[in-house]
């Protein structure tokens, strides 16, 4: 039984890191490809621009058009190898990274992931998640290797809106129960072996994180400051969440965040949002001990994570339409397989409803 465990080759978190980034990359390019957004852009040009000065470092720009499709990936793969860079750099969120992933991958070029924001835990994961060109999803692109380097500027990331640290730690509160469902079935992880014992560890710690330092990180970045608190959930979110949901692999709570974007009401959510309702999916399909379930829920309620099918935008007089969630959860590429025991589209769609009940009772 092989045991693997991923890392990106550099973590990097702290203030003004931003400012530093052509040293930290001094080591593998010196022609930067940086994909973002126009705002994006316009938050971090400055900062770079000042570390800039003092290396041999040239940067090119490029806006992301919004998704994570195949088209995108491929126009800028034609856009990176007409600018002759060396180094994919991706600046901004979930899908901006993955985005970036996929050019380094296929371009055959170094990454390095820069979040704005600690809304995923996709910055140090060996995985890219496509979408189709309206933002359903389609499939996983698994890499070869974890980023180079990930790099956070924890003064950037506080100045974000808050609702995105909230839907980080959305994405991270599913860390543990997917990991803990792939040890009991065996199951493989996102790297192609079996978890180890430091990434259900780093699984684990990730939710207590989440426990301790949630609340009090939520109000300090609703004041615009970066507390311990802040500083704890941002590794939670990005590091512990990244190795820990990759090592320890995915389960329930993300194939029902995959089969919600079946429901374009959902796209408007985040994708942290749409995972934390899946987390107690999954918890009521596994028939998980009612107090752990509780648990769950008075956090995501406490932080401000939907625990409802209302929440979600989601009429749930449309049995139809959760019916096809159901089932697109079920797919035999996503990772219901994970999960213990064998799942059916009905147990799914049952999940979902008393997943509703049990997050709107309070």
């Amino acid at each position: 039984m092989t045991k693997i465990i991923g890392n990106p080759t550099r973590y990097i978190q702290g203030p003004k890191e931003m400012e530093r980034l052509c040293q930290h990359t001094a080591n593998i390019g010196s022609k930067l490809f940086i994909l973002t957004s126009p705002s994006g852009k316009g938050r971090v040009e400055a900062a770079i621009a000042k570390g800039q000065e003092e290396s041999d470092t040239i940067i090119t720009y490029e806006a992301f058009n919004g998704e994570c499709s195949m088209s995108e990936i491929n126009r800028i793969i034609e856009c990176v190898n007409h600018e002759d860079c060396d180094t994919i750099v991706g600046i901004g969120g979930g899908k901006i990274h993955d985005t970036a992933k996929a050019v380094a991958y296929y371009a055959k070029k170094p990454v390095v992931i820069v979040p704005t924001i600690a809304s995923t835990d996709a910055p140090c994961s060996a995985l890219s998640v496509i979408y189709t060109e309206e933002g359903v999803f389609d499939h996983y692109l698994f890499l070869p290797s974890s980023p180079n380097i990930v790099m956070v500027d924890t003064e950037v990331v506080v100045n974000a809106p808050t609702r995105l640290l909230v839907a980080g730690m959305g994405d991270a509160l599913a860390t543990y129960f997917e990991a803990r469902a792939c040890q009991r079935s065996d199951g493989s992880n996102c790297v192609g072996g079996k978890t180890t014992l430091a990434a259900m560890a780093l699984a684990r710690l990730c939710y207590d994180t989440l426990l301790e330092n949630g609340y009090a990180a939520k109000k300090a970045v609703e004041a615009n400051v970066c507390t311990k608190h802040v500083e704890s959930i941002i590794e939670a979110n990005t590091y512990l969440s990244g190795i820990g949901f990759e090592s320890g692999g995915l389960a329930g709570a993300h194939a029902i965040h995959n089969g919600l974007t079946a429901i374009e009401a959902t796209h408007s959510l985040y994708h942290g949002e749409k995972v934390a309702f899946g987390t107690i999916v999954q918890l009521v399909l596994e028939q998980a001990d009612m107090e752990e379930i509780m648990e769950v829920i008075d956090f995501a309620q406490v932080v401000g994570l939907p625990t409802s099918l209302e929440e979600l935008g989601v009429d749930k007089t449309k049995t139809n339409e959760i019916m096809e969630v159901a089932k697109l959860a079920c797919s035999e590429n996503d990772t219901l397989g994970n999960m213990p025991f064998a799942v059916t589209a009905n147990d799914v769609y049952a999940a979902i409803m008393g997943a509703d009940a049990l997050g709107s009772d309070i």
